[in-house]
């Protein structure tokens, strides 16, 4: 069922890439040229999603076989899929595979770095993405976090409760809004708040909410947070996640305060790709 859904998705890509037909291709390649091709990596990174296009071209009626697994670390050069068929189908395909993998990759290789300065300093805190993901790309790009080693954090609305800003300004309080959440969420869903001061995260706590995202906080606002909840008692009664501004610079500054989670968006909505090609290295039959 979901490589059905993963298929359809797939489909819509290349829908608004050949809206009606390849012109470049119609023109140049004459029907029935079987070719052999090779995806190939020209930088070194975590190479995600590999699985995923795999199983999109062999529907197609292509031949792949993969040359490396989700997850793998590569290095320049290394070829990721060997593609064998219709060539033009593969020339039809090349941007929309070679789109996802290199975004995808991309995510997966930051996650992997920012997971990896984290792991040096505190071990125990989690990596996470947020719900900024680029329209459609939601299920690739929360596939590469984990791939990376990161925490996918809610895959939707439906996944979790997170009362932030908005949501304070019109219910007026947050002991108000984590008291309605506790009256009408399903036992299955924690009840986070987003708060942006050492006030504020007190209130969430002493309120009964179950995960506090410190907003925007300097790592000096953290540390008072983290103060003045175990001072009161709290501090073991809710899971602290940092979040806002967050980079591979700053972030082992974070992971050495008593936290559990850093939520960093950029690495959905602008984590570098990860730079790849698809290259016909052999014409099979003209």
């Amino acid at each position: 069922m979901v490589e059905e859904i993963i298929f359809r998705k797939f489909l819509e890509f290349l829908e608004e890439d050949i809206p009606f037909w390849d012109a470049t291709t119609e023109a140049v390649i004459p029907r029935n040229i079987a070719v052999r091709a090779q995806v190939i990596a020209k930088q070194s990174g975590v190479v995600v999603c590999v699985e995923d296009v795999a199983h999109f071209l062999k529907r197609l009626g292509l031949g792949v076989k993969e040359l490396v697994r989700d997850g793998d670390i590569v290095d320049r050069g290394t070829p990721v899929l060997e593609i064998v068929g219709d060539a033009r189908t593969m020339l039809a395909v090349e941007r929309t595979i070679i789109n996802i993998l290199m975004h995808c990759s991309g995510v997966a290789t930051e996650v992997r770095k920012l997971v990896d300065i984290v792991r040096r300093v505190n071990p125990r805190v989690r990596v996470a993405a947020t719900r900024k993901t680029l329209p459609g790309l939601r299920y690739f790009e929360k596939k590469a976090v984990a791939i990376g080693g990161g925490d996918t954090h809610r895959l939707s609305l439906s996944d979790a409760i997170l009362i932030k800003d908005n949501h304070l300004r019109i219910v007026g309080s947050v002991e108000e809004a984590v008291k309605l959440t506790k009256a009408k969420a399903s036992f299955a869903h924690k009840v986070e708040v987003e708060v942006s001061t050492v006030e504020g995260a007190l209130r969430a706590a002493e309120a009964g909410a179950d995960i506090i995202m410190l907003d925007n906080m300097s790592p000096q606002e953290v540390a008072k947070v983290v103060e003045e909840l175990r001072k009161r008692g709290l501090r073991d009664r809710v899971v602290i996640e940092v979040s806002g501004g967050i980079t591979a610079e700053n972030i082992a500054e974070y992971a050495k305060l008593d936290i559990d989670v850093i939520s960093c968006g950029y690495i959905t909505l602008s984590a570098r790709a990860l730079d790849m090609s698809l290259e016909v290295v052999e014409v099979i039959r003209r």
